[in-house]
């Protein structure tokens, strides 16, 4: 986000994740109980959705807060497949990385 803004970095992220799922703006919005044009007026900069709202989308794009503000520009980084192993372990074994990690770090 070095050189973008956030209202155009929150644009772009939405734009850029509703083009992956393949979904249209008007599709996206009334999937979001919104008015067929709620997501076109967010991505052409008439408007930016509330705190309530982007925490909507970002629901609908099935991922949490962080995936969302930190994108991974490229999918072989060692970061997102760890992050895609993470994110498939049961509650135990994500406790087990913890303590492993916890170990390495001191």
């Amino acid at each position: 986000m070095s050189d973008m803004n956030f209202d155009e970095f929150v644009r772009s992220r939405i734009m850029e994740l509703r083009i992956k799922k393949d979904v249209s703006e008007h599709r996206m919005s009334l999937d979001l109980d919104k008015s067929g044009s709620y997501i076109r007026g967010i991505t052409n900069g008439a408007a930016l959705p509330s705190l309530k709202e982007l925490f909507n989308i970002i629901t609908y794009f099935d991922m949490t807060p962080a995936e969302f503000f930190a994108p991974l520009e490229d999918e072989d980084t060692p970061y997102h497949k760890l992050c895609e192993r993470l994110r498939s372990l049961d509650e135990r074994d994500l406790e087990k990385v913890n303590t492993f990690l916890n170990w390495i770090q001191n």
